[in-house]
């Protein structure tokens, strides 16, 4: 009598690690030690603004003339003197002054830290970016439980080749360096991944073909 197969059991422990770290990441880029923290005025709200190596913010608050006012505000230094709309913008110029009186109540933007609804698209394009860089960790290990040993299959490379494309336009918008360096080197890397399966999947059906052929005349050869 045959034994009933043993179901294998899910492991769970690796898709909990995964939020653990995911949550982790995301407490320490926005949590409320993430920022410097600015004594601002009753009522003002502020725009993240960086001059030189120096990161702040741009305070603005409404005065009761209905005008705005404004200071700029950086770590380790004494705040600007009150400055009205005309001043700061000799300064920094009208399209950032104005960045820091529509972010008053446009929480959207500023969580995404973007100025306008092309950077949110382009969030969205880095979102989806993401998605498949990390869908090709989830295919892999579901792969790999399902055959309870290290499997990198085809679909691992394009996945990893889509993710990486979308990732590196997205990089090049946001400006940061590292993040292309990163990204440049692995698309190479991917792209001759899924170059040298499709090699060896030529090379196999070659050498079937070669194989049928010479089974074929030996057989049209065979004594009768």
């Amino acid at each position: 009598m045959n034994a009933a197969p043993v179901r294998k059991r899910f492991k769970w422990e690796p898709a909990a690690l995964m939020i653990l770290v995911m949550g982790l990441g995301f407490w320490i880029a926005f949590g409320p030690t993430s920022r410097p923290d600015f004594d601002l005025r009753p009522g003002a709200v502020k725009r993240e603004v960086r001059v030189a190596e120096d990161r702040g913010v741009i305070e603005a608050a409404l005065e009761p003339s209905g005008e705005y006012s404004f200071r700029l505000l950086f770590r380790g230094q004494p705040a600007s003197p009150v400055m009205s709309r005309a001043e700061l913008e000799r300064v920094l110029g009208p399209k950032i002054v104005q960045g820091a009186i529509d972010s008053r109540g446009n929480w959207f933007y500023r969580t995404l830290n973007v100025t306008s609804w092309v950077g949110v698209a382009w969030v969205a394009i880095g979102l989806v970016g993401q998605l498949l860089f990390s869908g090709r960790m989830v295919l892999q290990w579901l792969v790999s439980e399902r055959h309870s040993k290290s499997v990198i299959t085809e679909s691992f490379w394009w996945f990893s080749l889509g993710g990486g494309l979308i990732l590196f336009s997205y990089f090049i918008w946001r400006q940061d360096p590292v993040a292309m360096l990163g990204q440049a080197s692995g698309i190479v890397i991917y792209s001759r991944n899924i170059r040298l399966i499709h090699k060896s999947k030529r090379r196999a059906r070659r050498a079937a073909e070669l194989a049928a052929a010479g089974a074929d005349s030996s057989h049209t050869h065979a004594p009768a």
